[in-house]
């Protein structure tokens, strides 16, 4: 019996261990694609001359690296928070078969004790000093089934042995495998550090060039489409998740088995979210202390003689810079836009979304379903400080800000 079940709890390990592997192979990927764009824009920067570094194209550069470097601190961690569950997890499991060891093993002295003191009763001795046959027959019976629980006592705690032993060595395999992920993770968060230093730097130089607010003007004129495709992308993608759910439902009502279902890693379901459209007026502000410095809708640059059309609001931060979402909602995109930096999107009950630009440093992921007020970043130094871009959209139609926040 234990041998069997030896057998079949490593066949069980086996088969936990391949779907980690092919989890892993999954996410190493990804990291794996972030570090050869990153290594590609690095090679593009060092392959440049000392004065071409200090323009305003080598600080897209170096802020797209931040960008990637933060999101993949941002993957470390939510991998290292995985492993410190499942590790959690294990450690619950290790002292419940420990504590029930402990049990079979205390019920098993006392029986040893009682044989001790009173002797081992044959079934034949129950007979002859029973007074009567009915009393035989249940003494026999009773010892019977006392012998019987400690045969399967013995076999629960062989078997415990195992299982704790395997409960053991995979707690092994994960802690060790954390270790790895916050190595990783601090040494990204150092080349972070270094190469937004290097960008506080350079802008430091650029800020002096009037040619140069220009061209991120621009870039932000070409921004501002991105994101309208981005928010259109992330609403067609809720609208086929729809579909399949719907079709999905069908299907099994109509008690038919599915197969080749179209997958998407994020679920873009709002419905458990508290309401949106409700907040008008008394929304929380993305920033704890803010001042409004670029309105909604048609801008004029008095030093450039320009107009722009801003879809939202920028909010130059005050002393905190951490980002907060506004709503209960679901993160549908992590993207890098020049003009704006790392741009956040986030999907509200009711068709809403909120938009998040110019962030240093990003603490979600594609697929993170926060509670309002959770931190999703931390507001990045632009030419005019640090300063938060932030938008509102009713579907494809962008809303002021102004309007919903709480003043």
């Amino acid at each position: 019996m234990v041998t069997k079940l030896i057998h079949i709890t490593l066949v069980l390990f086996s088969f936990i261990l391949l779907a980690q592997d092919a989890q892993l192979d999954k996410k190493k990927k990804e990291l794996e694609k972030i570090r050869s764009e990153l290594q590609q824009l690095e090679d593009e920067l060092t392959a440049k001359s000392k004065k071409e570094r200090l323009t305003y194209e080598s600080y897209n550069n170096l802020n797209r690296q931040s960008h990637l470097i933060s999101k993949l601190i941002s993957k470390l961690q939510k991998e290292e928070n995985i492993k410190q569950t499942q590790i959690e997890n294990i450690r619950k499991e290790i002292s419940q078969i420990e504590s029930e060891i402990e049990s079979i093993k205390n019920n098993y002295a006392k029986y040893v004790a009682a044989i001790y003191k009173y002797g081992k009763t044959s079934e034949l001795e129950s007979i002859i000093d029973a007074h009567s046959f009915n009393q035989a027959f249940l003494r026999i019976k009773y010892l019977r089934e006392f012998s019987n629980r400690r045969k399967l006592d013995i076999e629960r705690l062989q078997e415990n042995k195992v299982k704790l032993s395997d409960a053991k060595l995979m707690l092994s395999i994960e802690l060790e495998e954390k270790r790895k992920l916050k190595e990783i993770k601090e040494s990204e968060i150092t080349q972070l550090n270094k190469r937004l230093d290097n960008e506080k730097k350079l802008l430091a130089v650029l800020r002096k060039d009037k040619s140069n607010i220009s061209k991120k003007l621009n870039d932000r004129k070409k921004a501002e489409i991105q994101i309208r495709n981005l928010i259109s992308k992330v609403i067609e993608e809720s609208e086929k998740k729809k579909e399949m759910i719907a079709s999905t439902d069908k299907k099994v009502t109509d008690k038919k088995v599915i197969n080749n279902e179209a997958e998407y890693d994020i679920d873009l379901s709002t419905k458990n979210f508290a309401s949106f459209s409700e907040m008008k007026g008394s929304m929380i502000w993305p920033v704890t202390k803010g001042k409004i410095i670029t309105a909604f809708g048609e801008q004029r640059n008095p030093k450039l003689n320009t107009v722009t059309v801003s879809y939202g609001i920028d909010i130059l931060a005050h002393g905190e810079l951490s980002v907060k979402v506004v709503a209960d909602g679901v993160v549908s995109a992590v993207e890098w836009l020049p003009g704006y930096g790392t741009v956040i999107i986030i999907s509200h009950k009711g068709g809403y979304k909120t938009v998040y630009g110019h962030l240093a440093e990003v603490y979600v992921n594609e697929g993170d379903r926060l509670n309002t007020g959770g931190l999703i970043g931390k507001v990045g130094e632009s030419f005019e400080g640090n300063v938060l871009h932030f938008q509102i959209w009713n579907g494809r139609q962008s809303v002021n800000p102004e309007n919903w926040l709480r003043k």
